[in-house]
């Protein structure tokens, strides 16, 4: 293994977790706009949106880059593949980010909703799913990878949540029907987060154990 090979390897992680680190902070962002009724907060999400493409286009012709040239086998193969999908995953969540801060603009040319807690607590372990994803990939760690895989499903139940509960917010009050399926939209919205927070963790066990767990659940509980 040439010292070139672990230089680019080592770069890309820097470039992946560059992207990882913005996402983060787009989510943060999105969130706290909601819950802050602030359209200068969500508007500076939509605003970051381009940085996060451009991004996602580096790191993916960086990838292309070490595969066309170096050719890597077994482990280090499966990070470049893993890196190439977590990629393209931490994109798509930065553009549900732009949609909770699109829902969270529209919801302050309002009078300021209440934010159901289940919301809010929903919001919280979404966010914690998604950062203990990144930090499974930088510590080659499956164990947290398979805890944030188990998380998943308490997301999708707290979105169940959000539907029965917004549900019976517009049979009291029909005239706030659209603020409230917005904010049910922020819902679905968090729960796609999740769902690609799941998609990172999954393909940080394959890289490591060079197991595809998609769709198997005894793969996650070993």
């Amino acid at each position: 293994m040439s010292i070139h090979f672990l230089r680019e390897i080592e770069n890309l992680k820097k470039k992946i977790l560059a992207v990882s680190s913005v996402v983060e902070e787009s989510i943060a962002r999105s969130i706290a706009a909601v819950i802050k009724h602030d359209a200068t907060l969500a508007r500076q999400v939509a605003e970051g949106d381009d940085e996060i493409n451009e991004m996602e286009v580096d790191v993916e012709e960086e990838c292309l880059k070490i595969l066309a040239l170096y050719q890597p086998v077994a482990v280090d193969l499966r990070f470049v593949v893993a890196v190439l999908k977590i990629n393209n995953d931490l994109e798509r969540m930065g553009d549900h980010a732009v949609n909770i801060a699109d829902r969270a603009a529209y919801l302050a040319t309002f009078p300021k909703l209440d934010v159901p807690p289940e919301l809010d607590e929903m919001a919280r372990r979404t966010q914690t799913m998604v950062k203990h994803s990144l930090d499974a990939l930088v510590e080659s760690d499956t164990e947290l990878a398979r805890q944030v895989c188990a998380a998943d499903q308490e997301i999708d139940q707290y979105n169940r949540k959000m539907h029965v509960l917004i549900q019976d917010q517009m049979r009291s009050n029909p005239d706030d029907i659209d603020r409230l399926l917005h904010l049910l939209s922020v819902s679905r919205q968090l729960e796609r987060i999740a769902d690609l927070a799941t998609n990172v963790a999954e393909d940080v066990i394959y890289t490591v154990e060079g197991t595809i767990v998609r769709h198997r659940v005894a793969a996650l509980d070993n």
